[in-house]
């Protein structure tokens, strides 16, 4: 269990040292995630759409 909570708390400090260093890159990645949830969000409620007529 210690193993888990001092991996958590490395990946927290390495997002924000990489927000604080990279805060374009940070940015284009964020962007790129929602991009992609939005896209597959859209396809989801396109298939659901043509199922259900």
């Amino acid at each position: 269990m210690q193993v888990k909570k001092v991996l958590t708390y490395a990946a927290i400090a390495f997002v924000i040292f990489y927000l604080y260093n990279q805060p374009q890159a940070a940015a284009g990645a964020v962007k790129g995630v929602f991009d992609t949830v939005n896209t597959g969000a859209s396809r989801l409620a396109t298939f659901f759409t043509s199922v259900l007529r």
